[in-house]
């Protein structure tokens, strides 16, 4: 007879999958609870004990770390020399392997575990059962996700549980037992933080840190304040990686994942003033983050406000004093270099998709002028600004700008003539050194005749479209001065 081992922690479905593999000939086996389940169901069942000839000990700690197991289980029964070992040791050779493992991550999600629960819930034994069966696909049916075992059934009472199928159990199991491990990390090096609440009260939310990097959010040093919320660790990113975009003085702020309004200067109070006026609106309840050293006269202008987070390399301690009166705001300590290697993931239904972050920046003389109309120098000055801005803005993003600060900012419209219409209509001031920088290209001229009719005199773009040359034809119509860049920066 084949012989099937199970130990369940969860024990959904496990008396109707072992019913059936009894009723196909299968002998099973099994431990501690899922043995005594069994039994009380009336289904036969023996102990991994008759397979060790040894007891469990240790409270259970101890029974399926065995030769006896481990060779049943990952014997290659196409190799003599396997074959032969199992004989002459008279280990029997074990066909099904049904595992899921002690519940760490429930455990240690309850508010009052103790570090020695934590440790107790960590199983041993299933995982070394799970990628030893797993590693033996091609001989050993592996078992971790209950919702397989009906699928299990049909395949072995059809005879067909073949090469594909055991391979993909192969593929759950080392995804199971990784993540498990992840979970282990995560709490025993402390960086798993549990939120009072997601995006919305009603959310349970926890920042996990996979870099205690002093150039990430996740090693930041936080100087002063209450803790951040979800939503302020999301804007908080966001106005640190746009921060660190600029090699002169820069502020950023940012509500609910787009900037408001940036600024730069030949000092980080003169960078802050202009971020301010870029729309002293929007700024109140913000998220603020500067790339040189507060001092106390910024630490003065900001304190002025209501502010949620303050990003800064440094604080003087003029500025710490000013800013620390306010007990609630969240003072951010972090270095601003760029790491060129970050990669960003997004969790989706079923799993999470990973990319490179958008670190590329074009330089004025990767870019292509191409319309009659020449940019002045102010406008250049202008695009540089509003092109490193765009990439930070959902789109589609349009983003109107001078040669110090962003003056209009649209974001996340279902098309870009609502975007440059949000722009425009928010914009502090329009005239002939206001660039308008579009994240994506522009599928027809609307939105040059849109920019035309604001008072725009210059547009960088990305190019792309087979239309492009329609706004092009409409620029110079109009003696717009058009660049395109020949990248675009989607932001979703």
């Amino acid at each position: 007879m084949k012989k099937a081992l199970l130990s369940v922690s969860d024990k959904t479905g496990i008396i109707e999958f072992a019913q059936n593999l009894v009723a196909n000939d299968y002998e099973v086996y099994s431990t501690g609870g899922t043995k005594k389940t069994l039994e009380e169901n009336n289904i036969p069942v023996k102990s991994v004990s008759e397979l060790t000839n040894f007891p469990e000990i240790m409270d259970g700690r101890v029974k399926t770390l065995h030769p006896n197991i481990h060779g049943g289980i990952l014997a290659d029964r196409d190799n003599s020399e396997h074959v032969a070992a199992l004989k002459a040791h008279n280990i029997a050779p074990i066909d099904l392997v049904a595992v899921n493992l002690y519940p760490f991550e429930a455990t240690v999600a309850k508010p009052d575990v103790t570090e020695a629960d934590a440790i107790e819930n960590i199983d041993i034994g299933g995982p070394t059962m799970l990628r030893s069966s797993a590693k033996n696909f091609k001989h050993v049916i592996t078992v971790v996700d209950p919702s397989d075992y009906n699928t299990i059934i049909e395949k072995i009472k059809a005879d067909a549980v073949d090469y594909e199928f055991r391979k993909s159990l192969m593929v759950k199991v080392f995804s199971h037992t990784n993540k498990y491990d992840e979970a282990i990390v995560s709490f025993f090096s402390n960086n798993k933080e549990s939120l009072r609440y997601g995006e919305n009260p009603h959310q349970s939310a926890e920042f996990v840190k996979t870099s205690d990097a002093n150039n990430t959010l996740a090693g930041a040093k936080q100087l002063h304040g209450k803790p951040l919320s979800f939503n302020n660790i999301k804007d908080a990113d966001a106005t640190l990686f746009l921060a660190k975009q600029f090699d002169m003085p820069a502020a950023v702020a940012v509500k609910h994942m787009n900037p408001c309004g940036v600024g730069t200067g030949s000092t980080i109070q003169e960078a802050f003033q202009n971020a301010y006026d870029a729309d002293a609106q929007s700024i109140f309840g913000g998220i603020v983050a500067v790339n040189r050293e507060v001092d106390k006269a910024t630490a003065e202008m900001m304190h002025s406000i209501f502010l949620e987070v303050i990003i800064a390399p440094s604080f003087s301690k003029e500025a710490l004093a000013v800013l620390t009166q306010k007990k609630n705001l969240r003072l951010l300590e972090i270095d601003m270099t760029i790491e060129d290697k970050e990669k960003e993931f997004v969790s989706v239904s079923g799993g999470y998709l990973v990319q490179d972050k958008d670190l590329l920046n074009v330089k004025k003389e990767d870019m292509r002028v191409v319309t009659n109309t020449q940019p002045t120098e102010a406008q250049w000055k202008a695009i540089e600004l509003g092109w490193k801005v765009v990439k930070s803005v959902k789109s589609n993003a349009i983003v109107l700008a001078n040669d110090k600060q962003t003056v209009g900012i649209g974001a996340g419209q279902m098309n870009r003539v609502g975007s440059a219409k949000i722009a425009i209509e928010r914009a502090i001031e329009i005239n002939d050194d206001v660039v308008m920088a579009s994240d994506g290209f522009f599928p027809m001229s609307d939105t040059v005749e849109t920019a035309h009719a604001a008072g725009i005199k210059c547009i960088v773009q990305p190019g792309g479209s087979i239309k492009d040359q329609d706004s092009i034809d409409k620029a110079n119509e109009f003696g717009i001065a058009m660049v395109m860049t020949d990248v675009r920066h989607f932001k979703h």
